[in-house]
């Protein structure tokens, strides 16, 4: 049986399991996002988000409301007669209120196995842990950062080879699928809810921009997934030759040398223990490219030095 859902999203990640939910016959009575912020070439256009890009084309209302705080804000959403809301990185504090509206209750897609990375950058913090394995879970939202029970919930192996991106793509098709689940299970009153652990909580906080330079005195891997934890955003960076270059993509390789030493003309890099070699970088002001366009452009001879 379909349900009559509130949709609240805003990034990419979100866009899948919006159409996935009307794929699958739910009837999306309206679509929250964040409000369009300024970009395009001159950073003077107003820019939609991806959600309301997509729900302009499925023909569903749209709002972006400021707040959802007020008296106005509260009665305009029981307006809608939701049988639930399903939220994925809507990016706005839902009050208790608004949780309460819906009949069925509001039910998040988390990209992590929780309780571990609850908050705003699980995706990153978890490869920049070195952690095995991330997740998407479905969460009955409370007022709590991420603490509400757990319905259903998908493991994805990391391998040191996937970035920020990777992980992201495919927890975003992963949590679609997911989500299109639970919801079937809710309009057939047979989803289970289980109470969160509060064995091994751990917090993902923003990602700060300083916290982006390469510490090449730390072992191969730990650099390796600092690096790919935050390509392509913000991009993990380092000096050469008094430029800023960030590093997007790399692997694990043979050598040793000084931290941040270049050792033979593929760009292998010597780390504390260990060393990598550069697949992808971004000199300032430039494109993203591979490694072998980038010697070809900035010829480094073995001894020269990252910092």
């Amino acid at each position: 049986m379909p349900l009559r859902l509130i949709f609240m999203g805003t990034p990419d990640f979100s866009v899948p399991t919006l159409l996935e939910l009307v794929a699958h016959g739910h009837e999306i009575a309206a679509v929250y996002t964040r409000a369009p912020k300024p970009g395009g070439r001159r950073g003077l256009q107003l820019q939609p988000t991806p959600v309301e890009e997509a729900a302009r084309k499925l023909g569903v209302p749209v709002l972006t409301p400021k707040t959802l705080k007020t008296p106005e804000a509260l009665e305009e959403f029981r307006a809608f007669d939701a049988d639930a809301a399903v939220v994925v990185a809507y990016g706005m504090i839902l009050p208790q209120a608004i949780l309460d509206a819906p009949k069925l209750g509001c039910y998040n897609l988390h990209a992590s196995l929780l309780p571990r990375w609850r908050g705003a950058a699980p995706i990153n913090r978890a490869i920049m842990a070195g952690d095995a394995e991330s997740g998407v879970m479905v969460m009955k939202m409370d007022v709590g950062l991420d603490t509400g029970d757990v319905a259903m919930a998908e493991r994805l192996a990391i391998t040191d080879n996937m970035t920020a991106l990777d992980l992201h793509d495919r927890l975003s098709r992963l949590g679609a699928d997911l989500m299109v689940r639970a919801m079937a299970a809710l309009a057939r009153g047979g989803l289970q809810l289980k109470q969160q652990s509060e064995d091994g909580v751990t917090y993902a906080a923003k990602i700060d921009k300083a916290e982006a330079r390469i510490d090449w005195t730390r072992p191969a891997r730990e650099v390796l997934r600092h690096i790919h934890g935050l390509s392509p955003f913000p991009g993990a960076w380092a000096e050469l030759e008094n430029a800023r270059v960030k590093i997007l993509r790399c692997e694990l390789a043979k050598g040793t040398g000084g931290p941040g030493e270049v050792l033979d003309d593929h760009l292998t890099i010597a780390c504390g223990e260990g060393a990598i070699r550069l697949i992808e970088l971004q000199r300032e002001g430039k494109a993203r490219m591979q490694a072998a366009d980038f010697l070809r452009g900035v010829p480094l001879k073995t001894g020269a030095k990252f910092t």
